[in-house]
């Protein structure tokens, strides 16, 4: 039965389990006397939900605290083997999957190094699939207990709802790739357990919001340096992050070609790939074989050498200017959005880390308003080099909480269609 604003009981039942579970994860141990002002439910309505949520498993008592003159009271936690979420990087450089419990403790991780031939669909399928059977035999998980799995991906995202998630990703070479359903097609998981694929971006922000340097902010940029650029932008509009197309932003007409195609996009001065690329030009010593991680460790080293070694000045007039490039980019997003905080984060985000900041903050100040300017603080991501895969992992834990601590139910297959036709932006990172 519905009530006046259309809530039926069910609604209204998994929107308590929900205001609980998510309490008790983000600040609990809590007892049931605090869980009353934290999520506004009367006691009888916590009573209630705690029990439900005891009896199916999800919460346990963790200790107990004295109370002013009566009985102790207890505490209660979300229980960590009570679900279990897989998280997939598609990065750069590897495919980075990771299996957690509830709590997001990593139990198993497998990585599968990518070649030059990197993103060749099937490769990356298989990588995919036969990590998650790695990780889920190495902790003797069994895929039934799975909440899902979560991916990040190079690309734009498109729920097409027949063939699922579909991945257009112009910079590699994604046209239209439907990889829920290819994922689904061979892998040995259960029909019920859901995939949640999203932009690799925005899975960054959700880890870096959930429990990294952006917790606390309502206005907020994750951007993501990898062998190109890209961002995820967090409003009370947008609580649970956009990505945008930032790193396809054109920073210089007629500027260098841009992996997308276009001439002067940030990404062909900001990314990794590109930086390298142009201290190459330049005369630059690059590492002959070398993969992008390992080069642009060698090019900040030049740039920033051991006491008592003289700096590679090409490295150094790369870095001075690769940092003016992404410091106007910042200022578009300062100008635009107006964050309250702009985290930095991916591989080469964190590689070139503190000692790059300074002129970054520098050149962002000056190229932006202000009001916004004066308002905002530019820092590195808390997470490290996992971040994308925690991030993905989130993605079914979300949607658990969203549910009340239920698996969301499987969608009624459809019938097969043809694929949607490309559209061609990409978020890399």
């Amino acid at each position: 039965m519905a009530g006046r604003n259309g809530r039926t009981v069910r609604d209204l039942r998994r929107g308590n389990r929900t205001a609980v579970l998510q309490r008790l994860y983000f600040d609990g141990p809590l007892s049931r006397f605090e869980l009353g002002p934290a999520t506004g439910l009367s006691s009888g309505s916590v009573s209630n939900v705690v029990a439900e949520l005891i009896a199916d498993g999800l919460v346990e008592e963790a200790g107990s605290v004295d109370s002013d003159g009566g009985r102790p009271r207890i505490l209660l936690r979300v229980a960590p083997g009570s679900g279990h979420m897989i998280g997939v990087d598609v990065g750069e450089t590897r495919v980075r999957i990771g299996l957690f419990d509830l709590t997001l403790t990593e139990l198993a991780r497998a990585e599968r190094p990518l070649t030059r031939e990197r993103y060749e669909v099937e490769g990356i399928v298989g990588h995919i699939r036969d990590g998650i059977a790695e990780v889920l035999a190495g902790a003797g998980i069994g895929p039934e207990r799975l909440l899902g799995v979560g991916i990040g991906v190079p690309g734009i995202v498109e729920d097409t709802g027949d063939l699922g998630a579909v991945v257009h990703g112009q910079t590699i070479g994604w046209d239209a790739v439907p990889l829920e359903k290819l994922l689904r097609d061979g892998t040995q998981l259960p029909d019920d357990v859901p995939y949640f694929i999203d932009n690799g971006a925005r899975t960054l922000g959700q880890a870096e919001m959930w429990f990294g340097g952006g917790r606390g902010a309502r206005n907020a940029v994750v951007v993501l340096f990898g062998s190109g650029v890209g961002a995820c932008l967090v409003t009370p509009e947008v609580e649970h992050g956009r990505a945008v197309e930032w790193g396809h932003l054109t920073v210089r007409v007629r500027g260098r070609r841009c992996r997308c195609g276009a001439l002067g996009c940030l990404e062909a001065y900001a990314g990794a790939e590109s930086l390298l690329d142009r201290w190459r030009e330049h005369g630059g010593d690059v590492p002959e074989g070398a993969d992008e991680e390992t080069a642009l460790t060698a090019m900040l080293a030049g740039a920033y050498p051991a006491e008592g070694r003289e700096a590679d000045p090409v490295a150094v007039a790369v870095l001075e200017e690769t940092a003016e490039y992404v410091g106007a980019g910042l200022s578009d997003l300062i100008n635009l959005f107006q964050p309250e905080r702009i985290l930095i984060g991916g591989w080469a985000g964190l590689q070139l880390g503190t000692r790059f900041l300074p002129a970054v903050r520098l050149h962002a100040a000056s190229y932006s308003l202000r009001h916004p300017a004066h308002k905002v603080t530019i820092d590195l991501g808390r997470l490290g080099p996992d971040a994308v895969t925690v991030g993905a992992a989130i993605l079914p834990l979300a949607d658990f909480f969203a549910h009340g601590g239920r698996r969301a139910e499987p969608a009624p297959e459809a019938p097969s269609a043809s694929l949607p036709t490309a559209v061609a932006e990409r978020v890399p990172h």
